[in-house]
């Protein structure tokens, strides 16, 4: 599903203009990314939390050049799923 899917999606169901719904669906990414870039946690009850994790300096490997590497510590934007949204997905996705 798309962003443009999520609009159209949202515009069906509750009859507000996909132009106003759209500008709200970006304000709301936005606002996420804003959040993160601020090392803020965002937290939707029942959904799930957008959370900023740290990652350890590793070394690696350059497997053309055959160098070593270091990676310094960095942080990652992440999403860790609520465990109501968890169930819900394991229950209507059965393999």
């Amino acid at each position: 599903m798309t962003k443009a899917d999520i609009v159209n999606e949202i515009s069906k169901q509750t009859g507000i203009e996909k132009v106003a719904v759209k500008k709200t669906v970006e304000a709301f990414m936005g606002s996420i990314k804003d959040s993160l870039k601020n090392n803020q946690n965002v937290y939707l009850r029942g959904f799930g939390s957008f959370i900023v994790k740290k990652r350890a300096e590793k070394t690696a490997r350059n497997i053309s050049k055959n160098t070593t590497i270091i990676i310094p510590e960095h942080f990652i934007p992440a999403f860790k799923p609520a465990k109501s949204f968890v169930n819900k997905v394991k229950e209507n996705v059965k393999a």
